[in-house]
């Protein structure tokens, strides 16, 4: 048990991100510095949000990390740097002082503990949701202020634009020292009140190819993915930002499926190919396409990160009827638990024209589930004491190690 005096703990959230105009690919590993800029929306932390504590106690001996109540290697290259870095800020911020006598000590030891409550490295976001929180909470602990998705990025470069809520581009920069590679809001979470956004999740199984590696990869053999980079995505960046601020559902949403669909034919130009979709992702596809072409308009979009699992993105007058066309083209298992989670969504019927128009094939079980959600703000410190991950005595607290996570990794 750490004695009260010495012992001082900090519990905050931060919230997943889906791009819409994809990162893929750096100019420097070291500092995860990307080849384009990038767009995302920021998801609500009502249905998908990581949850990190840090502590500071004299009576720490040494960094500690764990990941769902497991202790791992805190010496991770990136995780030291957003150690590093919110240090070497909160150092600065006292003018170089270093006082013992007080909890926020530099020479006092940090204890970290961190859980995410949707799936984990399966093409979620994890990573920038996790990093993103670390950072935010480890700036709360040390008394750090201002900018922060400078550091953020040296864990996850998509975390970055975790460190706010709504609609959100990541500025690629110029520099090589990354100073002007950093987030910035485009509008905020209450700017399209109307907008949901559904997760198909298709496969909760960590991906074959991590990120980090296939972005190297492509980096270096794919000759589409310079075009792209050079070529497309500057002008997508501004179509995507005018879409976004007119609220304009039919560009923004052609805008997000072509996107998607070059990002992943980048991957297919990379030598050896990179897979992320499977055959249920390709039939979301489909769906989406044929469903669009009932209405004569772009009523739902979808995009794919790296792993199989869809994001639709749509308005509240269309998620009542399209989550029932995903109902009846990919049956749910009755006795499977519960299929939809999140926001609430009411039962509708859909007509036999629409039902004929959508269908190709039933897929049984090809759904694990749905979650439903809305744009949503950036990372939030948590005050109630109940919520800490970390016990007075510095260790994980059984939420700790019930929940499933491995964000940080």
């Amino acid at each position: 048990m750490c004695s009260e005096k010495s012992f001082t703990a900090v519990t905050c959230t931060a919230p997943v991100n889906i791009a819409v105009i994809k990162y893929w690919g750096k100019r420097d590993e070291e500092l995860i510095l990307p080849i384009n800029s990038s767009l995302s929306v920021t998801l609500h932390q009502d249905q998908l949000k990581t949850t990190t504590t840090a502590a500071l106690s004299r009576d720490f001996k040494e960094d500690r990390i764990w990941l769902n109540g497991t202790e791992e290697n805190i010496s991770q290259p990136r995780l030291q740097s957003c150690l590093r870095e919110v240090r070497r800020l909160a150092r600065k911020r006292r003018g170089g002082k270093d006082d013992d006598a007080t909890p926020r000590s530099m020479s006092h030891k940090v204890h970290i503990a961190s859980v995410n409550n949707f799936p984990t490295a399966a093409g979620l976001a994890s990573s920038a949701a996790g990093y993103a929180c670390l950072v935010y909470t480890l700036a709360k602990l040390y008394g750090v202020e201002g900018e922060l998705s400078e550091i953020a990025r040296q864990g996850s470069g998509s975390a970055c634009r975790s460190m706010y809520g709504g609609f959100v581009q990541w500025v690629m920069g110029q520099s090589a020292d990354g100073k002007d590679s950093l987030a910035k809001q485009v509008e905020s979470e209450a700017h399209w009140p109307d907008l949901r956004i559904l997760i198909l999740v298709v496969s909760a199984e960590r991906k074959h190819v991590g990120s980090t590696a296939g972005m190297q990869t492509s980096v270096e053999t794919s000759p589409l993915l310079k075009h792209r980079a050079e070529c497309v995505v500057p002008m997508r960046m501004e179509d995507m930002t005018e879409a976004i601020r007119q609220r304009d559902f039919e560009r923004f949403g052609q805008l997000t499926m072509k996107d998607s669909n070059q990002f992943h034919a980048t991957c297919l130009d990379t030598f050896p190919p990179i897979f992320y979709l499977n055959n249920i992702s390709k039939h979301i596809i489909s769906l989406v396409h044929r469903y669009n072409a009932y209405y004569g308009e772009t009523k739902v979009a979808y995009t794919f990160d790296a792993g199989p699992n869809a994001v639709i993105f749509t308005l509240d007058t269309v998620v009542n009827e399209f989550v029932e066309v995903v109902k009846h083209c990919f049956p749910p298992e009755s006795n499977g638990g519960t299929f939809l989670k999140g926001l609430p969504v009411s039962p509708t019927t859909l007509t036999e024209e629409l039902r004929s128009a959508v269908e190709t094939e039933l897929t049984p079980k090809g759904l694990q589930y749905v979650i439903v959600t809305k744009p949503g703000p950036g990372p939030q410190p948590l005050d109630d004491l109940s919520d800490h991950l970390l016990g007075p005595d510095g260790m994980p607290t059984q939420t700790a190690r019930v929940l499933t996570t491995e964000a940080l990794l």
